[in-house]
């Protein structure tokens, strides 16, 4: 919507002049839709995003959020371009299809064009006239508006340009009561039933309102906003909220993954800690949208690791899934989902004191340090995230093959001649392992080097299935666009309808439904 010139997009609640129940108003002030680009708008599996800048690539953000929301949906849009200006309406109806009983998607929909001249807008018939009518008879039947003088009324408070959305029919919950909750908070839609609405107040952080206010949610939605551009919610202008500023002892780490063979990219992770909030975890954004708020990436355990801990990212190099609810499970999602665990570690770390935890530490007997020789030290930091705002770099004289804290999980069989011992102190973000060979100083070379192969050969044999995990994921999402093009072009409207829905899943919220048509 902002790449289409828009300056403002209204959410609102309305009642249907037909029936006379809630309903919800959509609008927004950008360039609108001519009568091609909204008919590919209101089809299957259609999208004209090709850009690096934008998110939506699809075709399905627009049905799948609407139809989450509610049974109907009416689209009206103005579009002008040079001296040419057009309006059109469609109609994406459930209810109709049902009742009907078409066996394949059908969306009436009538357009208009400017006459100058007359100064008014006379229907575009393409075809024939019986075409015209038959499409305006639909809409007039199966919307809120019975009549076309009524019908064209909306496009008054569009302008010269823009697109209104009115979802009606919406759908009710498991008790009988519609889902959204417009009567808790006057300049706020919330989700009806949900326990935390009486425990939610005006000076609650974000963090643990954005599950169950659209206002709260809609105020992290972009990482950045330009000024220019509002989000007004019943009336309200809606703030921007950035996450980073809130948190404490900020610090901002750089992690360079690589992707597409040896190419680099530069990711920037601002982290610190939220007191304000009982939460924790990783805001990810794809393209200045959020896709994952507050991710748990690490469970906290019995000694508190990790609480409070919250950082913001936005790596775009990773795709998000249709519903713009999580990312692709791919090997290089994996990776950046173990960096930020390895993160998190390191920064609780380093950093509990200040917040009033005690850091545990296991440091080794004054033995076992004289034992240490000296020419062992080796330290692994190819991996290391750095800190950019001058956060001192992590140093041990410590000796011993130092291995990452990754590589904890599956540590190398013992060896004979070999004892371990495993130190942990300081920032406890690297295991420090000293050799104790009984027979020479060449011993103890081989039996490092053969600690090396082991960690070489582990490492490729993880590489090896990632990527044979990655052909099966390619195999079926080949299948599944083949399903979705055979379900679009000739299934059922039952079919299509129940598709749409496994893509929200029953997780998908209804907060973010609202925003998805946007973008």
């Amino acid at each position: 919507m902002i790449q289409n010139g828009a300056t403002f997009v209204s959410i609102d609640k309305m009642s249907t002049p037909r029936y006379g129940t809630p309903a919800l108003l959509i609008r927004d002030d950008g360039g609108g839709m001519d009568p091609d680009a909204i008919r590919r708008c209101m089809s299957f599996g259609f999208s004209d995003k090709k850009s690096k800048l934008t998110i939506g690539q699809y075709g399905n953000g627009f049905k799948t959020s609407s139809m989450r929301l509610g049974a109907d949906v009416i689209v009206f849009s103005r579009h002008l371009k040079s001296r040419s200006q057009t309006q059109s309406v469609g109609l994406l109806s459930f209810t109709f299809l049902r009742q009907v009983g078409y066996d394949k998607i059908v969306v009436p929909m009538v357009d208009y064009e400017f006459n100058s001249s007359a100064r008014t807008f006379n229907p575009i018939i393409p075809h024939n006239e019986d075409q015209f009518s038959s499409n305006l008879t639909m809409l007039l039947q199966w919307s809120p508006y019975s009549t076309e003088e009524e019908l064209l009324k909306q496009f008054d408070d569009i302008g010269d340009h823009g697109t209104k959305l009115v979802i009606y029919n919406l759908w009710l919950n498991d008790d009988g009561d519609m889902e959204l909750d417009f009567d808790s908070h006057p300049k706020d839609i919330c989700i009806n039933g949900d326990k935390a609405l009486s425990r939610m107040k005006a000076n609650q952080h974000v963090a643990n309102l954005y599950q169950h206010s659209l206002r709260a949610y809609a105020s992290i939605l972009y990482r950045q906003l330009p000024e220019y551009f509002r989000i007004i919610l019943r009336g309200r202008d809606v703030e921007h909220h950035n996450i980073a500023s809130d948190l404490k002892y900020l610090q901002f780490i750089k992690y360079m993954p690589q992707i597409h063979g040896n190419m680099e990219v530069e990711i920037i992770t601002a982290i610190g800690f939220l007191k304000e909030a009982n939460t924790h975890g990783f805001n990810i954004y794809h393209r200045n949208r959020l896709i994952l708020p507050f991710w748990r990436v690490l469970r906290i355990g019995t000694n508190s690791t990790g609480r409070g801990v919250v950082g913001v990212l936005e790596p775009d190099y990773i795709q998000p899934t249709h519903n713009k609810q999580d990312f692709e499970k791919t090997s290089l999602f994996q990776k950046l989902e173990d960096r930020l665990k390895q993160m998190t570690v390191e920064y609780w770390n380093k950093h509990c004191t200040l917040i009033g935890y005690q850091q545990v530490k296991r440091c080794p007997s004054a033995t076992s340090r004289q034992q240490e020789p000296p020419y062992s030290a080796t330290q692994n930091c190819a991996d290391q995230p750095s800190l950019l705002n001058g956060g001192s770099e992590y140093k041990s004289s410590r000796a011993g093959l130092i291995k990452k804290r990754k590589d904890l999980v599956d540590p190398p069989v013992k060896l004979q001649h070999a004892k371990r011992h495993n130190v942990f102190c300081g920032t406890d973000d690297v295991q420090y392992i000293s050799e104790q060979p009984e027979n020479s100083v060449e011993d103890m070379m081989q039996v490092s080097q053969k600690i090396l192969l082991m960690q070489e050969n582990k490492k490729l044999r993880l590489r090896l299935l990632s990527l044979d995990q990655t052909v099966q994921e390619l195999n079926l999402k080949v299948q599944q666009l083949k399903d979705e093009l055979e379900n679009v072009s000739g299934g059922t409207v039952g079919a299509v309808i129940t598709q749409l829905l496994l893509y929200s899943g029953p997780k998908f919220s209804k907060q973010r439904a609202f925003l998805l048509w946007v973008l």
